[in-house]
């Protein structure tokens, strides 16, 4: 058996930059984290040679690749010319559609796993620059790169889109105080609508090629680099701001990003000790993360009852092989 173990994600600003639309007309920059939150890909041989049997949140067998439903594992298992006599299962800390990049951790830590089997050494770069291909190229979903390089990469980073595609992850080194706070004084609360984000993705993506949404989108990339610049000098205060103007501005670029309800949940937020948050993905449900004075976290959570709080911290590994057996198929 061999387990690939890859981290969901926390985008901060800029998310959006990272589309082609965009980036092949201005560079675009994301600041993110990865956090201790993973999906888990395990890989075994299956007893029946000629059939593959993949497990998540369905059960699928099949004597021909080309028969799997699932879309990633599809692919990825068609690149690796693998026919049969493989089973592969996957557990995940959080479920799909909740803004924390799922399928490109999924995509990410499934490759990683398969070239393990093959017994490939393989860097974050391509592991990254693999799924982006699936998810994007082959599957043509109306996603992003961000994703896919922060669950292989780890960390808090700024990841640079630029415009010829080529990607660049630049470690964010701030002290480890200014580091320590950053963590404590983030809240984050499970509000509900597990969506699939493609619709509002794919209106963002046709929006944000021309226009007052366009340069929008180039204000986020800016707020990126305040940001790094108010981690470099501890001025912690001001990223609860960043957050904020990030999360208007983002509210522009497409209609179902936002509602009444998120509305209402992120204004109770910001009377209640909050200086700032933003809803993590595409929009239209799932996480909502506030920044908060870790002093002032009761009065918010009393405050956003009976909205579940979600604890987490932030990670530097990103994907890895936590367990190899030696069985390959």
């Amino acid at each position: 058996m061999i387990i690939s173990r890859t981290p969901f994600r926390i985008s901060f600003v800029g998310g959006g930059s990272d589309i082609e639309t965009f980036y092949s007309q201005h560079k675009g920059a994301v600041l993110s984290t990865s956090i201790d939150k993973y999906m888990y890909i395990s890989s075994h041989k299956f007893f029946a040679k000629e059939e593959i049997q993949v497990k998540y949140s369905q059960t699928e067998t099949v004597d021909n690749v080309e028969k799997l439903k699932h879309p990633i594992l599809r692919e990825a298992i068609k690149k690796f010319k693998i026919n049969g006599g493989l089973e592969i299962s996957s557990i995940a800390d959080i479920p799909s559609g909740t803004g924390m990049g799922s399928s490109s951790s999924f995509a990410v830590g499934l490759l990683h796993n398969l070239h393990a089997i093959k017994r490939n050494y393989v860097s974050k770069e391509i592991l990254a620059d693999e799924a982006c291909e699936i998810e994007i190229d082959i599957l043509k979903e109306p996603i992003g790169k961000q994703d896919q390089y922060a669950a292989a990469f780890g960390g808090l980073n700024i990841i640079h889109f630029n415009q010829d595609g080529s990607v660049i992850v630049e470690p964010l080194y701030i002290k480890e105080e200014v580091y320590q706070a950053f963590q404590d004084n983030l809240i984050l609360f499970f509000i509900g609508n597990i969506r699939s984000a493609s619709k509002i993705l794919s209106e963002q993506k046709k929006n944000i090629s021309t226009g007052e949404r366009f340069n929008n989108m180039k204000s986020m990339v800016g707020l990126v680099f305040e940001m790094r610049d108010a981690l470099y000098n501890g001025k912690l205060n001001d990223v609860g701001k960043i957050l904020h103007e990030n999360w208007i501005l983002k509210q522009k670029l497409a209609s179902q990003i936002s509602n009444d309800d998120i509305n209402k949940i992120y204004e109770t937020g910001l009377k209640h000790g909050a200086t700032g948050g933003k809803l993590l993905g595409a929009g239209g449900g799932g996480f909502m993360l506030f920044y908060c004075e870790k002093s002032k976290q009761s009065k918010l959570k009393e405050a956003l009852n009976p909205y579940r709080q979600f604890n987490f911290k932030f990670e530097r590994d990103g994907s890895k092989i936590i367990y190899f057996g030696d069985e390959q198929i």
